[in-house]
């Protein structure tokens, strides 16, 4: 052995020593343990989170596939619908060009063509951790029997009433061009001017009362004003009639307890076209929903004189129109409220009446609620069992719809002899965009041409509609939305099963752990119980274990303004996989976060080369002592007593996956113990080498999950301990 463990030379030899000995294939024997890889963005290279999530994940099937079992670790990549889009557009900006300048078939075969050039960047660098996947079962969320699984889920969920479309509230990004969920909106704080209206009194107008408002811009749409029914200083005012300040129509004030008596005046505006609590007051009161703003954030047709202005424009118009009114009673400037915007690109969210596909989700989220009653599954990570039944228990209707080209498109097709309520953008022949209501724009193209340049299509709620996965004939066009991605990868455990090796479902679901970030929870995890239990009739896992964020090593958030970011793939090129690994491991706790800097990742090296030292020395005095068959040494027993209890524990550790917890028993053990003393022992006697051997040997089987690669090149590259590979090997007892 050489002087010093050298990760360069033996990382990539054995990764290929593994694949070829087909060691991440899962065996023939009955008890089975099985893990979905939680699939990375196919276009981005990995961060810090990607590399603990596989260093856990691996040492779960690492450690159960030498328990003996068939241990099946399933990996994929997802096409990140948003975010891949995302990317590509400022792509596409630096060609000065944008998503606007092709139609919707070509703009998804661009975006197809960009990902598969950079997919195999993400699988590269999971491999480069020493994932023991089986990558001969490798599935993509566009892969065609995924999606054709991915449709058949949405039609049977149509069939049944579970879907259904309808004209409600989302959550609209003007800058990102399409709604989401509520699960992916986050909340800022934003400092604005709050305005106090006058509204006269329809019946005496020289008498008014004041409205605050942070959005002047919406009144002219606005037909109620509200207060709160056990509001004894306003009350009296329920079934007056006052006048709108832009408009002068009349509007009602109703009583609906939603009102905060102590905001503002106590006295709030509707617009349910544009709130959600304004909304909901509107359903159980029966109030029009007439909308004041646009999908480009500008004023509709609805507003007069203000119409196709930009909304800080309108406000300030609004505004500048009431102050000449007299009706402007005071201006705070210094408001501070919460804004909801998109949680990835902070663009501020417009909430708009849109038609759109909703999944119902109480009869769903009832089923898992009985599931975790009856403990079919546990979640790991310091109280998220509760936060998960508290969105199980709250949880809204789910918007599936995206206004995006890159995803799964809805297999959607409206009747054309509806075209008076369809509304279409297109590319034409000329390459210029044509924008306009169907039947009206047919009378200049055929509804072929506007098929081939089709960009994006909104039909009213009352259009009739078939679910097909053809065109159901020449006069239906297809529906542009994609499914949110959130849908989609909801079903993965069962739709990658489906559709790998014939007997896989069978054999595999439910999966045994779904192993992922804290922050995920209600996003994916939350979604896949209730998406597994409606389709396949079981959990899809039967236990969570979600892990915390890294943070650099004074505890804050790694960010790329801050400069303190680690590449995963460089450090560990620079210090080993095994002892980055073991870095982001030891230690930690589900659902906990964990600080972590490169002294931490070079003290794990230092481990690295601890092993490989200790390794040499009994190569060393073995080949000394020829005859190995010598009676028992005095510390013997002890230490054959001690090495079963360290096994005992690691395993049990690992079993409870209390695996920071077993990689620093381990650690210890190995470093203080077997090193510090029993190497010590053996020198002067104490401990027979024969001992001393097998004592290794038991080491490095148990390291040998968290540290796969220095082990192996110990084991089967340079002591040749056994004739196969340690990965193979089973596990002590």
């Amino acid at each position: 052995m050489d002087k010093a463990y050298d990760h360069k030379k033996y990382e990539d030899k054995i990764y290929k020593l593994w694949e070829e000995s087909e060691a991440f294939k899962p065996s023939d024997t009955k008890k089975t343990f099985t893990i979905i890889m939680p699939p990375p963005n196919a276009n981005d290279p990995l961060h810090i989170g990607h590399a603990l999530f596989v260093t856990l994940e691996d040492i779960m099937i690492r450690f159960h596939r030498m328990k003996g079992f068939s241990t099946l670790w399933l990996p994929g990549t997802d096409h990140a619908g948003i975010e891949t889009q995302y990317v590509f557009e400022k792509k596409l900006a630096k060609e000065d060009k944008s998503r606007f300048d092709f139609d919707r078939e070509t703009l998804y075969k661009k975006i197809w063509d960009y990902v598969q050039d950079n997919s195999d960047t993400a699988i590269d660098q999971i491999k480069k951790l020493g994932a023991s996947a089986d990558w001969s079962r490798y599935k993509f969320t566009l892969d065609k029997d995924i999606v054709k699984d991915v449709i058949e889920t949405f039609k049977q969920m149509h069939g049944e009433g579970l879907v259904y479309r309808d004209v409600r509230l989302v959550n609209y990004s003007p800058a990102d061009g399409t709604s989401f969920s509520e699960l992916e909106i986050e909340y800022q704080e934003k400092v604005d001017p709050l305005y106090f209206i006058k509204y006269r009194f329809a019946d005496n107008p020289d008498e008014t009362i004041s409205v605050a408002t942070v959005r002047p811009e919406t009144i002219f749409v606005d037909t109620h004003l509200a207060v709160h029914p056990k509001d004894k200083k306003r009350n009296h005012l329920i079934g007056k009639k006052v006048l709108n300040p832009t408009t002068d129509a009349e509007m009602e004030i109703i009583g609906d307890e939603f009102v905060e008596p102590e905001f503002g005046t106590g006295i709030v505006k509707l617009t349910p076209a544009h709130d959600q609590n304004d909304f909901d007051a509107g359903k159980r009161h029966g109030l029009p929903v007439i909308q004041a703003i646009d999908i480009r954030r500008k004023i509709t047709d609805n507003g007069g004189k203000y119409s196709g202005m930009k909304v800080l424009q309108a406000r300030e118009e609004v505004v500048k129109d009431l102050q000449e009114k007299g009706l402007i009673e005071k201006i705070q400037e210094d408001y501070s409220h919460r804004v909801a915007v998109y949680e990835k690109s902070g663009k501020p969210i417009e909430p708009l009446p849109l038609p759109q596909f909703f999944v119902k989700v109480k009869p769903l989220t009832e089923k898992v609620l009985q599931a975790i009653d009856k403990g079919e599954v546990k979640v790991l990570g310091a109280g998220y069992d509760k936060i998960l039944r508290q969105w199980l228990e709250n949880l809204h209707d789910w918007n599936i719809s995206r206004q995006i080209v890159w995803g799964i498109r809805m297999p959607v097709w409206y009747s054309t002899a509806f075209s008076s309520k369809i509304t279409v953008s297109f590319i034409d022949k000329n390459k210029e965009t044509q924008r306009g209501i169907l039947d009206e724009l047919q009378q200049k193209y055929t509804l072929q041409e506007i098929k081939d340049g089709l960009q994006s299509l909104s039909a009213d709620v009352d259009v009739e509609y078939v679910i097909s996965d053809e065109s159901p004939g020449e006069d239906y066009i297809q529906e542009t939305d994609t499914f949110d991605t959130w849908f989609s990868s909801s079903q993965w455990p069962f739709v990658t099963l489906q559709n790998t090796q014939p007997d896989d479902f069978e054999r595999f679901y439910p999966t045994d752990v779904m192993e992922t970030a804290y922050d995920i929870l209600m996003f994916w995890v939350m979604r896949m119980l209730m998406m597994g239990v409606y389709k396949a009739g079981k959990v899809p896992f039967h236990t969570v274990y979600l892990h915390g964020l890294i943070r650099d090593e004074k505890g804050q958030k790694m960010s790329k303004s801050k400069g303190n970011v680690i590449n995963p793939i460089d450090v560990g090129d620079k210090y080993g996989m095994d002892a980055l690994r073991m870095a982001l491991v030891i230690r930690s706790t589900a659902g906990l976060d964990k600080n972590v800097g490169e002294q931490d990742i070079k003290a794990m090296r230092n481990f690295s080369n601890k092993i490989w030292n200790a390794s040499r020395f009994v190569e060393a005095k073995a080949k000394e002592q020829e005859d190995k068959s010598v009676k028992s040494n005095s510390k013997d027993t002890e230490f054959i007593e001690k090495l079963q209890k360290v096994t005992a524990d690691v395993t049990k550790q690992i079993e409870q996956l209390k695996l920071g917890l077993a990689a620093d028993t381990v650690y210890n053990e190995f470093w203080h113990w077997f090193c510090d003393e029993c190497i010590e022992q053996a020198k002067s006697g104490e401990i027979s080498m024969e001992r001393l051997e097998d004592g290794l040997k038991t080491f490095l089987k148990l390291l040998h999950p968290f540290m796969p690669f220095v082990t192996e090149a110990i084991w089967s590259q340079e002591l040749k301990l056994d004739t196969g590979l340690l990965i193979q090997a089973e596990w002590p007892k």
